[in-house]
């Protein structure tokens, strides 16, 4: 399960990680009555959906006036937005974040994992913030920073020690910097996440001889699904909008469904089975049309209900 980037910050919020003020805006009268409680000198217009790359498609803005912020929230709410994580067809852009500007002196990368090798939550951090961690891993992958957290232990002062200092956070703000590190592990945890990411995480300038503040600029969530009984309040922040239809309705007869863009639908029992008849049918030079792992207890009702939606995929021309 994916939230939005302002229900993100709510959450780091509640764990104590600094985040700037901001406030969700669904309309653009909402947009200019945000931005007239945060008062200015600069204010953020960001779209909300749930896909990175939003800057460089055109989903956030730098607003200097009050009319700024109006002509840019009527500019992107509503819009078509296109990021490489859409894909062509792109995703409408229902909601907006408005929030208040930084000072942003360096950013920086930092995210909490799940390690399968060694069955423990990674910490990542890099020096290169602001840009996708897969480039950086492919360019400069002596630049992510990683540590193994020990689960009886938790993140040590000295793990968030060394990765500070491994992503060059100034002196002044490292005890700033392993703070927030110790809180996004706590919040990882807690909240039973499969990704905590904050893309950048900001050092701003220095003000009164006082170092730098350590800030989460952007907030990115998923959620392990099998855990959400425990969360009903952050299942609150679901957004329905921003899923495929036919996997909002395969997840009411829990059945473990994806959509894909070929045409041969593939209804299967078991996760690994369904993922190697996949495999088999990319072998042979075909496409398959969505993953589907009706599960162990499968009745005749959920099969039905796995047709019916497989069906109403219109490229589908067989069913495997």
């Amino acid at each position: 399960m994916k939230i939005h980037e302002y229900q993100g910050k709510e959450i780091l919020r509640q764990f104590g990680v600094p985040v700037p003020r901001g406030y969700a805006a669904f309309t653009v009268q909402e947009a200019v009555e945000a931005a007239q409680k945060l008062g200015g000198p600069v204010w953020v217009v960001k779209a909300q959906i749930h896909a990175g790359g939003r800057g460089k498609g055109g989903g956030v803005k730098i607003a200097k006036t009050v009319d700024d912020v109006k002509t840019m929230a009527g500019q992107i709410l509503g819009m078509q937005l296109k990021t490489h994580q859409t894909g062509p067809a792109g995703q409408k852009v229902r909601r907006l974040l408005i929030e208040e500007g930084a000072d942003i002196k360096k950013e920086y990368y930092v995210a909490a994992v799940t390690d399968r090798a060694t069955q423990r939550v990674a910490i990542m951090a890099s020096s290169e913030g602001g840009m996708d961690i897969e480039e950086v891993a492919q360019a400069s992958p002596e630049k992510i920073i990683k540590v193994f957290v020990d689960p009886a232990t938790g993140l040590t002062d000295a793990q968030g020690d060394e990765l500070a200092r491994g992503i060059g956070v100034p002196a002044g703000s490292l005890a700033l910097a392993v703070d927030v590190f110790k809180k996004l592990y706590r919040c990882y945890v807690e909240t039973d996440a499969s990704l905590a990411e904050i893309n950048p995480l900001v050092l701003e300038g220095s003000k009164d001889g006082k170092a730098g503040n350590i800030k989460a600029l952007d907030a990115k969530f998923n959620f392990d699904a099998n855990a959400m009984f425990r969360h009903p309040e952050i299942v609150a922040y679901r957004d329905l909008d921003e899923e495929d239809p036919a996997e909002i309705e395969a997840s009411k007869f829990d059945l473990a469904y994806i959509q894909l863009d070929g045409n041969i639908g593939c209804l299967v029992n078991g996760a690994g089975l369904a993922m190697a008849t996949m495999d088999t049918i990319k072998l042979f030079g075909g496409e398959p049309a969505n993953f589907l792992d009706v599960g162990g207890g499968a009745t005749a009702e959920k099969v039905t209900e796995a047709f019916k939606i497989m069906l109403k995929n219109p490229n589908v021309k067989a069913i495997l």
